[in-house]
């Protein structure tokens, strides 16, 4: 597993936006390799690509019913089980618009074309960040660190209707998200995904380990 290089030359400028949500005493705390990912920002639209693979992958069934579900809407979450062990990529794109994020990650099948999830992290909002993955949905993020990584926790979700941001009611909501980047050493990462349901306990859970270059 390896980095891939950039699309495009860049220059990686000193970036405060997850050190200032998470105030200096957290951002201290997290190890080295996770600072340098977060605290550097691409110029010009430039992209970072990092190659992985798939180590788990486990759904309930109303997990993958949902995941089934949300592909109405884009496909945002996992929802082929046969992922496990393949190649996944994760490309991070600086939004220069939107003074953002664009995220594209890509997960291989047993058969078929790879599925691809796109989203957008945009530095707004009352938790100072959000997740948009299209079809005017969207989720409110609350971040948080430990000494192993960094942590992504969905505080709600809304509907976007132009200027209009419609906050979800409980009853619509697909779950608790949470999203971790934990340093693995040696260069490596864990990116884990996990949807959990007060009702129905965990839905999904996708784990992928990826490589700095």
């Amino acid at each position: 597993m390896r980095q891939l290089p950039t699309t495009d030359h860049h220059t990686a400028l000193a970036d405060s936006r997850f050190s200032s949500l998470l105030g200096p005493k957290s951002w201290a705390a997290l190890p080295m390799a996770v600072r340098q990912r977060f605290g550097h920002r691409l110029s010009d639209g430039a992209s970072v690509v990092y190659q992985g693979k798939v180590v788990e992958m486990r759904f309930s069934r109303v997990g993958w019913a949902l995941a089934q579900l949300a592909r109405l809407v884009g496909g945002p979450l996992p929802y082929d089980g046969t992922c496990l062990n393949q190649p996944a990529v994760v490309a991070v794109t600086e939004d220069c618009v939107g003074r953002g994020q664009f995220w594209v990650r890509q997960y291989g099948r047993a058969c078929g074309f790879p599925q691809v999830i796109h989203s957008s992290k945009r530095f707004a909002g009352p938790t100072g960040i959000e997740e948009y993955v299209g079809s005017g949905i969207g989720m409110a993020l609350r971040v948080s660190a430990d000494v192993s990584g960094l942590y992504f926790h969905s505080d709600h979700y809304f509907l976007q209707l132009g200027r209009w941001k419609l906050r979800l009611p409980p009853w619509l909501r697909p779950g608790a998200l949470t999203i971790a980047h934990k340093d693995l050493g040696r260069a490596r990462f864990l990116f884990s995904l996990t949807l959990h349901s007060r009702l129905f306990g965990e839905l999904i859970r996708q784990d992928a380990i990826f490589q700095d270059r």
